[in-house]
């Protein structure tokens, strides 16, 4: 019982582990990276859609990105939907080839991405210490159903604010690994 307790937070800290690194994907660095435009939804076809779902797309080199649509009639909605997102980012166009300029970031911009990396990080710290604090509770409803003994409460609660520690010193190495490549010219 207290095992699968113990295992239960560990999966859902590791959760929370990755959907900090699957948004922190979306921060854009100086480098030009294909998860940039995986939230883009593309006009296609009466319906919306993943640009992925519509088009290749690949890393032109260090500041670009090119799509390339599957279907020539796709072009339009493509740049569309690509203006039509937060990115900030203006599609050439070169008959069915869409091309992405990433600009260099400014040192401002650079600050106000960190502190929203640090943010991101702040949220999915909090997400695990609600995930601990689920565990110790279930713990208590173990003693007070009188499954478990005061000592086992001890060392499972002990146990888990180990697991806690671990997840916690993970998010501040993946916040740290974000805001370097940030941070880097």
């Amino acid at each position: 019982m207290l095992n699968d307790i113990k295992k239960d937070a560990q999966t859902r800290m590791a959760k929370s582990i990755d959907a900090l690194r699957h948004n922190l994907v979306k921060i854009r660095t100086g480098r030009a990276s294909t998860g940039l435009v995986d939230t883009i939804r593309v006009n296609a076809y009466g319906s919306d859609v993943p640009l992925s779902q519509v088009a290749a797309v690949s890393v032109a080199d260090a500041r670009s990105l090119v799509i390339n649509p599957w279907d020539k009639g796709m072009v339009g909605a493509v740049e569309k939907a690509i203006l039509a997102s937060d990115l900030g980012l203006t599609p050439n166009t070169a008959g069915t080839t869409i091309r992405l300029n990433l600009p260099a970031l400014t040192e401002e911009r650079r600050k106000d991405l960190t502190k929203v990396v640090h943010g991101e990080g702040e949220d999915a710290k909090v997400a695990i210490r609600n995930i601990r604090r689920d565990a110790n509770q279930a713990v208590k409803e173990l003693l007070k159903d009188k499954q478990i003994s005061e000592d086992d409460v001890r060392r499972g609660e002990d146990e888990i604010q180990k697991i806690t520690d671990k997840a916690i010193k993970d998010v501040d190495e993946v916040v740290k690994a974000k805001e370097t490549e940030l941070m880097a010219v």
